[in-house]
């Protein structure tokens, strides 16, 4: 092992980015424990080297437990994680709140992982003194096999710019025993004022200090053409056939920027399915477009209506479109949805979920 040590002052910053790195922090000086090949290989691009020591660290203990690694190229992370028995439903499966929170979670653990600041969603240093933090836009889960409890499940992320407006994550969820592809997601997240709560462009000051971890060409989780995570949401329009009302805001439900979680939107929307249709199918696909935020004291409405099938689901045998991929038949049912407030109608969310026949394990 070598070990670097350097001043960190209010007039130099420190900068690191080493996979299985050692941080100590004794007073202002940083000491960092690495491997010679560690070394070179940071070397090598000295852009991804580079994360000021402002941003904030890991708990040494937290990373300890945590399964969790960058990927050889640094810039994708992978995490196993196990199915509690508190993440699943009757059919003792993960439910797709428990899927939606584990890709959070490992979002988090990848940007913390580079160094991004622990006291928010990936926020940048640039993005604190600005008082700026990533919302999410849009949501895209496509789950082919639900794991069960006491399953592991190995859950790989990255992330990318997308456009001027803000970024996207991808991420591809395998059977930890098996290596079989149980599930792809997609999102797209914008920057939001956390004082005003109004919408910003970012800026290149900020894309700069993401962009060094973000893949140098461009890579998808559902590179096929014409796949069901480009399809637009129509508005669902007066009268729904189905409907859930008053639904209100735990406290539970707000994070940490201070509106209700974007996980929550889920279990509203899936709160006004049929009961029949949850007896008898699983939920495959579902597609979330957050228009506005929800507060604690917006009382909500779930609507929910048939949808016509005209797309059906491609199962990717492999990632980034080196496989072949296989059209599967929806054999189920599909829906569009709308969120609203109750107070005056205003949407704060539309969604397409897609279902189907359930299977016996």
């Amino acid at each position: 092992m070598l070990k670097l040590s350097c001043n960190a002052t209010n007039h130099l910053q420190t900068f690191f980015f080493l996979s299985d790195s050692s941080l100590y922090i004794p007073a202002n000086r940083l000491t960092i424990a690495v491997s010679s090949s560690q070394l070179r290989k940071a070397a090598l691009d000295p852009l991804r080297a580079v994360i000021s020591a402002d941003q904030g660290s890991i708990s040494p203990v937290a990373d300890r437990f945590r399964a969790g690694r960058l990927m050889e190229d640094g810039y994708s992370y992978k995490e196993k994680f196990i199915v509690r028995s508190y993440e699943v439903g009757i059919n003792k499966t993960a439910t797709v709140e428990t899927i939606a929170n584990l890709l959070q979670e490992v979002a988090c653990n990848h940007v913390q992982k580079v160094g991004f600041s622990t006291d928010g969603f990936a926020t940048t240093l640039t993005m604190r003194k600005l008082h700026l933090i990533w919302v999410t836009a849009r949501m895209h889960i496509e789950i082919y096999k639900y794991p069960a409890w006491s399953d592991v499940v190995e859950i790989e992320t990255w992330c990318q710019s997308e456009g001027r407006i803000g970024t996207r994550r991808d991420w591809i969820l395998r059977d930890s025993a098996t290596n079989e592809l149980i599930g792809r997601a997609t999102s797209k997240w914008v920057m939001m004022n956390q004082d005003t709560r109004r919408l910003q462009r970012v800026t290149d000051e900020v894309r700069d200090e993401y962009l060094v971890f973000c893949p140098r060409e461009t890579r998808l989780a559902f590179p096929e053409e014409n796949n069901s995570s480009l399809k637009k949401i129509p508005k669902l329009e007066d009268p729904a056939q189905y409907s859930m009302l008053g639904l209100k805001p735990r406290r539970a439900d707000l994070d940490m920027n201070q509106h209700v979680n974007n996980v929550t939107y889920i279990g509203w929307v899936l709160e006004s399915i049929p009961q029949e249709i949850v007896d008898t199918h699983e939920l495959q696909v579902i597609t979330l477009d957050y228009r506005r935020e929800c507060q604690q004291d917006d009382i909500v409405d779930s609507l929910t209506t048939s949808e016509i099938p005209d797309h059906p689901i491609s199962k990717l045998s492999g990632t980034n479109g080196s496989a072949t991929s296989s059209k599967q038949g929806l054999n189920g049912s599909q829906f569009l949805h709308i969120l609203r407030l109750s107070e005056n109608g205003q949407e704060i969310n539309r969604g397409r979920t897609q279902w189907r026949k359930k299977s016996s394990r």
